[in-house]
């Protein structure tokens, strides 16, 4: 397994429609799961004003910041327009029930 991948938990430590918060050197990344078990993982930042994105709440495939409601794409990181900016995503494995997450972002990905 590459070395940039590490264990997180399993997807039940994740509760639905909710997220997690794994801490980094690089940062807090927060696990979302949604209603159909789908698991994202994004920097913790609201590319807004560095909002908390793991206490906003996940709806579909997106999370509302909990500052001031911007919505983010957990499938890109990129904000819902009229709003602009990307809270970088890094991509996730489910193994055997398990998240595995990279500490490398995707490429593209950025902090705006």
């Amino acid at each position: 397994m590459n070395e940039n991948w590490i264990e997180v938990g399993s997807v039940d430590d994740v509760p639905v429609q909710g997220a997690r918060v794994v801490k980094t050197e690089g940062g807090d990344i927060a696990i979302f799961r949604t209603e159909k078990d789908e698991i994202f993982a994004l920097r913790d930042k609201c590319p807004h004003k560095g909002g908390p994105l793991s206490q906003g709440f996940v709806h579909g495939k997106k999370v509302a910041c909990p500052m001031h409601n911007w919505n983010i794409n957990l499938d890109s990181g990129i904000a819902v327009a009229p709003d602009e900016g990307c809270a970088a995503r890094y991509p996730i494995m489910i193994k055997d029930g398990n998240i595995l997450l990279s500490l490398t972002p995707d490429e593209g990905a950025s902090d705006n």
